[in-house]
């Protein structure tokens, strides 16, 4: 992996097995569609399982299910209260990797564009 040295040099670091296996399964938590779209959602705060209903078109039982991986992966948090679950973002570095990843699609759609056009 690469990190940023002193006088912002870039230094190759080593990993181990282990800690690229957690990253592997960061990346697996995030390469599906319905909870990339979950994320989306609760970007904006805080939301009960029936919002998430709503706003995604999803079935209660495949929402459910999206919010415990992530729930399960620390990316999401959850409070009950009575018989509302509602789910809020744990880990707000996972918009910084959904912006580092949108941006280099970005360039590359562009860059084909320019190509094919």
């Amino acid at each position: 992996m690469w990190r940023i040295g002193t006088g912002g040099c870039i230094v190759k670091k080593e990993m181990s097995f282990e800690a690229l296996e957690l990253i592997a399964s960061r990346f697996k938590v995030l390469a599906e569609p319905m909870r990339l779209k979950l994320l989306h959602e609760l970007s904006s705060g805080e939301r009960s399982v029936t919002e998430l209903i709503e706003a995604t078109g999803a079935s209660q039982a495949n929402v459910s299910k999206h919010l415990g991986i992530l729930l399960e992966a620390g990316l999401v948090k959850r409070r009950k209260d009575k018989l509302n679950a509602y789910y809020s973002i744990a880990d707000e570095s996972v918009f910084k990797l959904c912006e580092v990843v949108c941006g280099s699609l970005a360039e590359h759609l562009e860059t084909k564009r320019k190509l094919v056009g």
